[in-house]
């Protein structure tokens, strides 16, 4: 084993990490935009805010000086105590509306033309908005009038001063609000980050190198994650995976020792074979023996050699999954029963009762050496699951049932044993995994189900019944028109 394989998975996903962004990378860049974003929306309204209580404390300190103003005897104030209070307040001059007559209470450097006029009285929202952001956008020393309520008997006051000092507050504001929202914008990101990175990224992060490390060593089950405790979609998706995982080692494992076992039997196959075909010689001998007995049971005998060397062929083919194709035709199903019968062993005194209830004449669109494996496994497995009952247990019969719906021929085997295992059915027809009694491989239903599934037919456990009962249905071949034409006009 080379040093990189002995490298920790996490360790050899850092240099795909460092080439392109990761989660956390882009985890990061989206967080820091969406909270500027954020710090952006509640900028704007912010300004405005500042900037509409800046006029509004410029009034409030105007209707101020306007009392004061207003009290003085004869309404006259000296030059110099007027330019005193509106320095104070940072205007240039001050006046006020009372009915008709719109009366100036002080003024000084008054400007030729005013360039801005805000009426505080009906200013909204977004009016605020508006003016604040165009006030910060100007450039040059603009003045500006002011107008609002006057708590006195005035109608309004109003206010002429000068923009650029409430400018250079507004882009002191802006700074201080632009560092808080900066400090405040990186902290979020940090935080949020932080929570996402050890809520989400870092078990991504675990899900993946469980996955790198699987697809490394598949049929290794030390590289099954662990689940953690989490019951979230995290948890569920770690859950979920170790038991795909485990499925799938215990399914190659499988399919390691099924592999193993094909190469056994290959090997054995040639030998037996060969062992078969002397004894397929000695029974053409005895054939040519006068004796009664021998010519009874001498072809059957040959029938039984034929069909055991023909299964070693068909071994190999199984080995690789492939069954020959059916050699279809129209079978009659009670012969095949009565060899299935003797082949099993079941003679009329046998301990198993023997019941063939075959509609007369039946016939089914299958191949006879295929429908015979189909139906002795399926009687094998019934005799032996009722191998296993005691002799008080009850009456012990396998049944064999056949009738034709149509186009369709049914065939059902029973027997009045123990029935399937409920842990069995959910792999009833897979080889290995399909056995309901000690011992059992399996291997019989799996075959029986593949050689009738060739067929185009299915096989099915029928529920509700006393023991078990397997329901084979084979639908006849569609035979074109052309084609039974020209049968009929050869026969």
């Amino acid at each position: 084993m080379s040093e990189s394989d002995n490298q920790p998975i996490l360790e050899r996903l850092r240099p795909k990490r460092s080439r392109r962004l990761g989660l956390s990378g882009k985890l990061l860049l989206l967080t820091i935009p969406l909270v500027m974003i954020a710090e952006v929306l509640i900028y704007v309204p912010a300004i405005a805010n500042f900037w509409s209580n800046r006029l509004n404390d410029r009034l409030a300190a105007a209707n101020t000086a306007a009392l004061v103003l207003d009290a003085a005897p004869s309404g006259m104030v000296p030059d110099s105590l007027a330019r005193q209070i509106l320095t104070s307040i940072n205007a240039r001059g001050v006046a006020i509306k009372m009915g008709q007559q719109r009366r100036l209470l002080a003024s000084a450097d008054l400007p030729a033309s005013i360039d801005h006029d805000y009426d505080m009285r009906d200013m909204t929202a977004w009016s605020s908005i508006v003016n604040s952001l165009k006030m910060m956008t100007e450039t040059g020393d603009h003045t500006m009038r002011v107008i609002g309520p006057s708590p006195g008997r005035a109608q309004f006051i109003e206010v002429v001063t000068d923009e650029k000092p409430l400018r250079r507050a507004m882009y002191r504001f802006s700074r201080n609000l632009l560092g808080m929202s900066l400090l405040l914008a990186v902290l979020t990101a940090a935080l949020v980050y932080l929570a996402l990175h050890f809520l989400f990224v870092r078990p991504m992060r675990r899900l993946t190198a469980s996955l790198v490390g699987f697809h490394e060593n598949p049929e290794s089950v030390a590289r099954i994650i662990v689940p953690s405790q989490r019951s979230d979609e995290i948890g569920v998706a770690e859950r979920e995976l170790a038991d795909m995982q485990r499925d799938l080692v215990s399914m190659l494992h499988q399919k390691s020792r099924l592999a193993a076992l094909g190469l056994a039997v290959s090997k054995i196959n040639h030998d037996l074979r060969n062992l078969l075909a002397s004894s397929q010689l000695l029974s053409d001998q005895l054939a040519s023996v006068p004796d009664p007995r021998v010519q009874r049971f001498a072809p059957k005998l040959m029938r039984s050699l034929e069909r055991a060397i023909a299964f070693c062929q068909s071994t190999l083919s199984y080995g690789k999954v492939q069954e020959p194709a059916p050699d279809r035709r129209m079978v009659a199903v009670e012969p095949v029963v009565a060899e299935v019968r003797e082949t099993a062993g079941l003679s009329p005194d046998a301990s198993i009762t023997w019941i063939a209830a075959i509609e007369r004449g039946l016939k089914i669109d299958a191949d006879p050496d295929q429908l015979f494996r189909v139906l002795l496994n399926l009687v094998r497995n019934a005799a032996q699951a009722m191998e296993s009952l005691s002799g008080s247990a009850g009456v012990r019969q396998i049944r064999i049932i056949g009738r034709r719906e149509g186009a369709v021929a049914i065939l059902e085997v029973s027997d009045t044993g123990p029935g399937v295992p409920a842990k069995v059915r959910e792999h009833l027809f897979e080889a290995f995994r399909g056995a309901g009694r000690p011992g059992g491989s399996g291997l019989g239903l799996a075959i029986a189900a593949e050689l009738v599934r060739a067929h185009d037919g299915d096989i099915q456990l029928v529920e509700g019944t006393l023991g078990a009962t397997f329901r084979i249905v084979i639908p006849d071949r569609p035979v074109e028109l052309q084609t039974f034409w020209n049968e009929r006009a050869s026969a």
